[in-house]
């Protein structure tokens, strides 16, 4: 008689509106409670009960509890998944398939059937595999968890688990693409300039195999340098619109990890028909620019060519030779360009310095692996000469790119970085008053503004102010349109010149080339192909970080155990701790809170200024470099764990 009565539906949603409630995500932890953070950063207590019912990332709405001075939240609407399709272990229990989700801060098992299409004797405890969430308890008509299994990524013993969990967790591709071999150069309506005779070199890694850039140079009478940039030209072969294309344009990026490259090109073109490999006719897009002897950008060229490399040279060769050591020495013609090279770069470098903005120098690590994938050393690869003559020679091209773009066409696939979006600008200038840096809102917006008040900043020296303010700053983005890039402190910047790896760049280069035929532009790229490119260039930083993560954990195991000590950088600063960076080899540790003192009640964290206090004295802020003893390596959340030194 109650269940349709209108009049109390009517009651308990009435009870439902008067009802104190918060709308948040869940973070779990593991220890079988949680907490809902809402919007606003404000953080609710979430009990062992009633996180039985939500899982880490759900959105839920839930009924607020208050009991004197404490606080807890009961989920009881959801509001969206965080879980509908991760990555996950099997477990296989007296006939009974479960799947434990591949989380740090989840235990359970969640009950689990297999997808029709595959074979279930071919999955076994501890496989992994790709799951989905097809009923959730806070959903309507359904009381508890349960899962699907779509999807084998990899057996347990398999020696490519990090590379292949890591591709499917961010939904990558696992294998280079296959389009097989009959590629005709397409150069309709197109002159290509025959500069096969010229000296032109390659500066790459020693094993790098996608060469994409070869440069020749000639000092000017008037101190300056012609410098042309010669960049493989894999639209000559791949028309707008192939499949070859159409799955560059879906991959958007190679994904360069530890020991394998998963390629945006097939390889047939990536490392073979496109790319510059010395004493091989190859077709490229070009462009010749004058350099001033101050280091300033004069007028520039863009050409079709076609060249013959005639030296495949590696960094840490033209770098001793430049300083002076080792024994490797490049052919008469070659050296004379290196020098030349090397002279171009001063100028530039204290050209953008003055005029623009440079990036501090930080090291590379390098993984060294065996055929198995163990680590067998980590090496510090510093950004030496060499390193910087090709960054300073791209940099100045793909500025010429941003300039042709923006004149002769209007549009583009354009890199865009506002220092600070207009929402963080407040704070940010807020924050820097606190620091007693007065500075007006514009030089927070206005690129000519900021690069002034970046040197100011970067004079300081102070390594915690630098840190917390990146906390305000925004991150680089894709843009049709032309905008600033306030990290190289640029008006404008597109890049043409990494088109075997880059599917923007092969979409810059089709654009240069109907300037060069007098054809009228293409209607600007789509906001979703823009958004798709950012969205590919932040997985593929995040798989990779994944991967090295991993082997970081495979690798210091032993110095875990030994309990060895490590320089490092406070990198980050939370409520539970911090996390550092150690010095030798790149790896991120997080140090907890009650490793810091034996009496938790003593360490006061200020996760928004990034500083420690430990019985009432500071004792840690972001920035500052610290000795740490390594105390766990945990291979199932790939974490290491350590300690302050005392």
């Amino acid at each position: 008689m109650l269940q349709n009565n209108s009049a109390l539906a009517q009651l308990k949603q009435q009870m439902r509106n008067n009802t104190p409630r918060v709308e948040g995500v869940i973070k779990a932890t593991d220890r079988g409670f949680g907490f809902l953070e809402t919007d606003d950063g404000e953080s609710y207590f979430v009990p062992p009960p009633a996180m039985k019912q939500v899982l880490h990332g759900d959105r839920v709405g839930a009924i607020l509890h208050e009991e004197g001075d404490k606080q807890s939240v009961e989920p009881d609407t959801l509001i969206e998944s965080g879980m509908n399709r991760f990555i996950a272990r099997v477990q296989k229990r007296e006939g009974r398939l479960a799947v434990v989700p591949d989380h740090p801060s989840m235990k359970n098992a969640l009950k689990a059937r297999i997808k029709r299409s595959l074979d279930e004797d071919s999955i076994g405890d501890g496989d992994w595999v790709v799951a989905r969430l097809v009923r959730h308890p806070l959903k309507p008509d359904d009381r508890a968890f349960f899962t699907q299994i779509d999807e084998l990524v990899a057996k347990t013993d398999d020696p490519a688990v990090p590379w292949r969990v890591t591709l499917a967790r961010h939904a990558l591709e696992q294998e280079c693409p296959d389009a097989g071999d009959d590629w005709p150069l397409l150069d309709e309506g197109l002159t290509r300039e025959d500069l096969t005779g010229e000296p032109f070199f390659t500066i790459d890694g020693e094993k790098t195999r996608d060469m994409d850039d070869a440069l020749r140079i000639e000092a000017d009478e008037d101190g300056g340098w012609k410098l042309t940039v010669a960049i493989a030209d894999p639209t000559a072969y791949i028309a707008e619109g192939h499949a070859a294309d159409l799955e560059a344009r879906t991959r958007a990026f190679t994904v360069y990890l530890p020991g394998q490259n998963v390629t945006m090109l097939p390889e047939q073109l990536a490392d073979d028909l496109c790319s510059l490999w010395e004493n091989q006719e190859r077709p490229v897009l070009a462009c010749t620019l004058k350099i001033a002897a101050d280091g300033s950008l004069g007028d520039y060229r863009f050409f079709a060519a076609t060249v013959r490399s005639q030296a495949k040279l590696a960094y840490d060769w033209i770098s001793d030779w430049l300083e002076d050591q080792g024994e490797w020495h490049p052919s008469e013609a070659i050296g004379e360009q290196l020098k030349a090279l090397e002279a171009m770069t001063q100028a530039r470098s204290t050209w953008r310095a003055e005029h623009a903005l440079v990036f501090k120098d930080r090291p590379d690590f390098v993984f060294d692996l065996d055929a198995a994938g163990n680590v067998l050393a980590i090496r510090t690869e510093e950004r030496r000469i060499a390193n910087r003559m090709i960054e300073e020679s791209m940099i100045a091209a793909n500025a010429c790119c941003a300039d042709l773009l923006a004149k002769h066409v209007g549009h583009g696939i354009f890199n865009v970085h506002r220092a600070f979006e207009p929402e963080k600008a407040e704070a940010a200038q807020e924050f820097l008053s606190g620091q007693d840096i007065q500075v007006e809102r514009e030089a927070l917006t206005e690129l000519p503004r900021y690069r002034d008040l970046k040197r100011v900043l970067e004079g300081r020296d102070d390594a915690w102010l630098d840190a917390r303010l990146r906390r305000f700053q925004g991150f680089t983005s894709m843009s049709a349109q032309p905008g600033p890039h306030f990290g190289l402190g640029l008006a404008a910047y597109a890049t043409w010149t990494s088109p075997i790896r880059k599917y923007g760049d092969m979409v810059n280069h089709r654009l240069i080339k109907r300037v060069l035929k007098g054809e009228q532009a293409p209607a600007e790229a789509s906001q979703q192909l823009t958004e798709q490119l950012t969205e590919r260039r932040r997985l593929n930083r995040m798989a990779e970080r994944d991967v090295k993560d991993w082997l970081y954990v495979r690798y210091l195991t032993p110095a875990a155990e030994a309990q060895e000590t490590f320089e490092a950088e406070i990198i980050n600063v939370n409520r539970g701790g911090m996390r550092v960076r150690l010095t030798a080899n790149g790896a991120t540790a997080f140090i907890p809170a009650p490793l810091m003192h034996s009496d938790r009640t003593k360490v006061v964290i200020d996760d928004k200024e990034g500083r420690i206090q430990i019985e009432e004295t500071e004792r840690f802020k972001l920035g500052d470099v610290i000795r740490v003893v390594l105390t766990e390596a945990r291979e199932e959340t790939r974490s290491l764990v350590g300690r302050p030194v005392d």
